[in-house]
């Protein structure tokens, strides 16, 4: 998972609002299509987050048949073919669909869990940005007992080298387990705020992503959201088609 930040380039900006791909946002950007502050779109020209980004009826009409599924990633596949090394299996290489989908997010290397794939793009910075405060929800097995305290403290926020975390829900599941509800997601940052308290991670399992939950889909499976929670999850990205 990670968190939008600018300047971005105007091909990824038009990605994650939803309109298309970034090669499809290049044509339309040669095409005139794009307009940034009044003027035509540059290719690789990067937009401001105050910045009049204006496209043409074209562009916002695309339409796409779209599709969402939920898989359990295990430990040892990454998340995106873009972060691999050579030896190495992403999720779209192990999760074969019909329709080709894209990870909504990340989850590292070392951690399994509930994973979000779709080929709307509409939705991605709907439900990655830490704005719209979407939960995400992890239980986290630790090397050592935990303290009276620890969840106390992880809950109020922890300084995980000069950021302050956002208060988050945490609680003792187990003398070594802890059960956290973020909702932001900075990169490692449920290992980087238990090794700021003095703890590492032995096992790291994401078991909810907004209404989603994991359930009892075994490691390695996936399956397509639900009429239920195709609504809920369109319904709270505001999205109700």
């Amino acid at each position: 998972m990670e968190d939008v930040e600018f300047p971005i380039r105007i091909n990824r900006y038009l990605y994650l609002q939803g309109h298309c791909s970034r090669r499809q946002a290049d044509g339309f950007i040669e095409r005139g299509l794009v307009k940034i502050n009044g003027k035509p779109a540059l290719m690789g020209q990067k937009v401001n987050e105050t910045d009049n980004v204006v496209i043409e009826s074209e562009v916002k009409n695309l339409k796409k048949n779209f599709e969402y599924y939920l898989y359990n990633k295990p430990v040892g596949v990454v998340s995106h073919n873009a972060n691999k090394e050579k030896e190495e299996m992403s999720v779209e290489d192990v999760f074969k669909t019909p329709e080709q989908v894209f990870p909504v997010g990340r989850l590292d290397k070392d951690s399994e869990g509930l994973m979000l794939l779709t080929n709307d793009r509409r939705i991605i910075n709907k439900v990655l940005s830490p704005e719209f405060a979407h939960e995400k929800e992890y239980e986290v097995t630790v090397d050592k007992e935990l303290k009276s305290n620890t969840s106390k403290i992880m809950s109020q926020g922890v300084d995980i080298e000069g950021y302050r975390t956002k208060p988050a829900i945490v609680k003792d599941i187990g003398k070594r387990k802890l059960n956290i509800v973020l909702t932001e997601g900075k990169k490692h940052q449920i290992r980087r705020m238990c090794a700021a308290l003095g703890f590492q991670v032995k096992k790291l399992r994401r078991v909810r992503i907004m209404n989603m939950k994991l359930g009892s889909m075994p490691v390695g499976q996936g399956r397509k959201l639900s009429f239920v929670e195709r609504k809920e999850l369109l319904e709270s990205v505001g999205m109700f088609k």
